[in-house]
């Protein structure tokens, strides 16, 4: 018996494979000014600025890495971003974990206010509140110094309100059977309800070190001097005495960008779930 084809499911098929394909088209354009930088920071000056297009480099070289290893303080500026995201990271995903607990599972008084103060700051920019820190910072001595650049940094409601709502759903006999064993309230959080939700610390703590690390706004305006800015900010000042070097510049962003493309590739379902999270807040 001769079967009919399904006029539908061929509709349905040629739908996939067109949105397939728009889907393919998309990232190649949004992967395309990486590929570009790659390419170019393989590239030598003469050639980065010479007339024609090429997709593939003529004579690749490292030379521009060379020459940013050696001629820049990158080291530092490695060790700078480093220490003030491992820090910010920590101090953000430990604040905001006990903030979380106590907002959700202690009643105090100010609990509803200060809960709706952390979903209002939703509403206000970080970039509105820049010149507020610098004054804050400037006035306490604090600029040009790790605690300058990390303490502004360390504001991420998003933490709080994703921890709150996990807190939420777990069941309040866990809480009670533990306080009725002798447990604080710290040892409730850290070795209850912690250890139960480390899959959402996790991502938390991975989006939080990925953003510390991008970060440039704030770390350009809090260092002044090159021995204390982070790689983000160090890299713009590898140029030449005769202009900007493309080359040469944009093997500072490669090496820059480098550890956050490792740590996404590798943790690359953690950081979905993180943003997955806090898109879901957020909507």
């Amino acid at each position: 018996m001769t079967a009919i084809p399904n006029p539908s499911r061929r509709k349905f098929n040629l739908g996939a494979a067109l949105l397939t394909l728009l889907t393919l088209i998309c990232a190649l354009i949004w992967f395309f000014p990486i590929y570009w930088a790659m390419v170019t920071s393989l590239r030598t000056d003469d050639e980065a600025v010479s007339a024609g297009f090429s997709l593939i480099p003529a004579n690749p070289t490292l030379s521009s890495f060379i020459y940013v290893i050696q001629n820049s303080n990158i080291g530092r500026w490695y060790l700078n971003s480093t220490i003030t995201s491992v820090l910010i990271t920590v101090i953000t995903v430990f604040m905001a974990a006990c903030c979380g607990y106590a907002i959700s599972q202690l009643r105090f008084p100010g609990r509803t206010v200060l809960w709706w103060t952390i979903l209002a700051s939703f509403m206000v920019p970080v970039q509105a509140l820049i010149v507020n820190h610098y004054v804050i910072m400037a006035n306490v001595n604090l600029l040009n110094t790790y605690s300058g650049i990390i303490l502004p940094m360390l504001l991420h409601p998003v933490t709080v309100i994703v921890y709150k709502q996990f807190f939420d759903g777990l069941p309040r006999e866990y809480r009670e059977a533990a306080l009725m064993d002798g447990a604080t309230e710290f040892q409730l959080l850290f070795r209850v309800f912690i250890p139960m939700n480390w899959g959402v610390t996790a991502a938390l703590a991975i989006i939080t070190f990925i953003g510390a690390w991008n970060a440039f706004l704030w770390p350009f305006l809090a260092a002044s001097t090159e021995e204390m800015m982070t790689v983000t900010v160090g890299i713009s000042q590898v140029q030449d005495a005769y202009g900007v070097a493309y080359a040469r510049v944009l093997a500072g962003a490669v090496m820059a960008g480098l550890p956050v493309a490792l740590a996404y590739l590798l943790f690359q379902r953690r950081v979905t779930q993180a943003i997955t999270l806090s898109a879901g807040i957020k909507g």
